[in-house]
């Protein structure tokens, strides 16, 4: 699945107020033996999504009403925490979530966030708390504007955030580790061309046996 670009979106907004919601929670094991990027947001939340005999579990808030179309997760604290398994984002982002909003998150899932199109945001706990106060079935769309920073709960109050210039970039834009690495091809291009002059003993030399 290629990266889209993430300028602004609005969507449905679920919370899932739960505090070391880890990887396993998010995926487990199981749900990751494909060779392919796709098709994880069937396994996402499994032991919580589904009941034993295979069905939607009606408790969970992901297969209620307007939730099943959700676009962005409100979380507890530490999100993502736990091994560093890159499809539980694929899952995430499989599923239809654009991005998650918690007071933290774990490193490596934070990294794996960036590097697949789903931005993690982190807002302090009285806001996340605020805007999973103002969330209903009916009063449930939000928009977040990662240009300006900014959300706008449902109950219409702005939220501010930050995201690193560089990983802002690469969200807005919609490019992955190469495509990011591609934009600057002229950038490394004269920088190797600098180097070679500084260093010429690191590059091989034309012609010469490797």
């Amino acid at each position: 699945m290629s990266m889209q670009p993430f300028v602004t979106e609005t969507g449905v907004c679920a919370a899932l107020m739960r505090n070391n919601i880890d990887t396993d929670q998010i995926t487990p094991g199981h749900t990751g033996m494909k060779v392919q990027k796709t098709g994880f947001g069937e396994g996402l939340f499994f032991n919580w999504r589904y009941l034993p005999d295979g069905g939607d579990n009606p408790d969970f808030v992901l297969n209620q009403g307007p939730f099943r179309d959700a676009k962005f997760l409100l979380a507890g604290a530490n999100f993502g925490c736990g091994s560093s398994r890159e499809f539980a984002v694929w899952a995430l982002r499989d599923f239809g979530i654009r991005a998650v909003i918690a007071p933290s998150f774990g490193a490596i899932f934070t990294s794996n966030c960036y590097m697949n199109g789903v931005a993690p945001i982190i807002l302090d706990e009285a806001a996340v708390s605020a805007i999973a106060g103002e969330i209903a079935p009916d009063h449930c769309t939000m928009t977040v504007d990662l240009v300006r920073q900014v959300i706008l709960s449902p109950g219409g109050r702005e939220h501010r955030f930050h995201i690193p210039d560089l990983q802002r970039e690469r969200l807005v834009e919609g490019l992955d580790a190469i495509d990011a690495t591609r934009k600057r091809d002229d950038q490394i291009a004269a920088f190797q061309a600098a180097d070679r002059l500084r260093r010429p003993w690191v590059y091989a030399v034309e012609g010469a046996a490797a």
